[in-house]
C-alpha cells in the first residue's frame, strides 16, 4: 500500500533536486546516482517500507543519461510509473527500466538542440546586443534569457510528466518544444545580424578592413563551434584567449 498520491510539495522537491542531477556523474552509470536523489521524495512517498524502498532506490541507481534540464520529464514520468507500482499494477522494473531509456535517448536529442544549440547562443547574443552599447546589465539579460526557460521547464516538467506518464513527450508537447527551437532560432539570427552590423559600423563609421576580416573570421570559428553540443572549458578559455589577444592587437 502506498501513503497517497504524489503531492505538490513532493514533485517541487523533485525539480529541486535535479539540479543536482550530475552533481555525481561517472562513467559507468552517469547520471544514474543523480537521478535516484532527485526521484528520492516519490519513493519515500510511495514505499513506507524501507526494505521495498531501499530496493526500489537501487534500482534507480542504473546506467541513466539524457538532457539534464528536460530530464524532469522523465522524472515525473517514472514517478506516476512508481506510483502505479505501488498500488499493485503489474509493472515491473524492466518496465519501469524501458521508459527511462526511451525518453532518456528522446529528451537528449531535443534537448541538445534546445539548449546547447540554440537557447544558450541566443542568451549570449542577448547579454553581447546590451554590452557593446556599454550597458553594464548585459550578463544579467544574458543569466535572465537562459534561465527563464531553463528553470521554468525543469520545473513545469515534473508536473507535465507526472500528468503525461510515458507519453509525455508526445505530439502536443513536442510540437511546442520544436516550435521554441525555430522560434529562438530566428531570434538569434535577427540578434547575430543586429551584432554584426553595431560591430562593423559603429555611430555609421565603417570599422578598418583587417577589423572586418577578423569579425568574419570569428563568426566562421563560431559557427563551426556551435555544431559541437559543448565545448570544453580548455577550448573556450582558448578561444576566448585569441579573441582577448586580437582586440588587443586591433586596439
Amino acid at each position: 500500500m502506498t501513503e497517497g498520491r504524489l503531492s505538490r510539495r513532493d514533485r517541487w522537491r523533485m525539480a529541486m533536486r535535479a539540479a543536482l542531477l550530475q552533481a555525481t556523474w561517472n562513467y559507468e552509470r552517469q547520471q544514474g546516482l543523480g537521478w535516484a536523489w532527485a526521484l528520492k521524495p516519490a519513493l519515500d512517498r510511495f514505499y513506507p517500507d524501507a526494505e521495498r524502498r531501499r530496493s526500489r532506490l537501487t534500482e534507480h541507481t542504473a546506467y541513466f543519461n539524457t538532457q539534464p534540464t528536460l530530464a524532469s520529464l522523465a522524472l515525473g514520468a517514472v514517478a506516476g510509473l512508481e506510483e502505479r507500482r505501488a498500488a499493485g499494477e503489474p509493472i515491473d522494473s524492466a518496465a519501469v527500466a524501458r521508459v527511462k531509456s526511451a525518453l532518456g535517448s528522446s529528451l537528449a536529442a531535443l534537448g541538445d538542440r534546445l539548449f546547447w544549440l540554440t537557447l544558450r547562443p541566443v542568451a549570449a547574443c542577448v547579454g553581447l546586443v546590451f554590452a557593446i552599447s556599454g550597458r553594464w546589465f548585459g550578463a544579467l539579460a544574458m543569466w535572465a534569457c537562459y534561465n527563464w526557460i531553463h528553470l521554468g521547464l525543469r520545473f513545469a516538467g515534473v508536473e507535465w510528466g507526472y500528468r503525461e506518464g510515458p507519453d509525455v513527450l508526445g505530439t502536443p508537447l513536442r510540437a511546442r518544444l520544436e516550435e521554441l527551437v525555430r522560434g529562438l532560432s530566428a531570434l538569434g539570427a535577427a540578434l547575430v545580424g543586429l551584432i554584426v552590423a553595431t560591430v562593423l559600423v559603429p555611430g555609421g563609421e565603417p570599422r578598418p578592413m583587417v577589423f572586418q576580416a577578423a569579425l568574419a573570421g570569428g563568426l566562421v570559428l563560431g559557427m563551426l563551434t556551435a555544431q559541437r553540443a559543448r565545448p570544453s572549458p580548455t577550448e573556450w578559455a582558448l578561444g576566448i584567449g585569441m579573441l582577448c589577444i586580437v582586440a588587443g592587437w586591433m586596439r
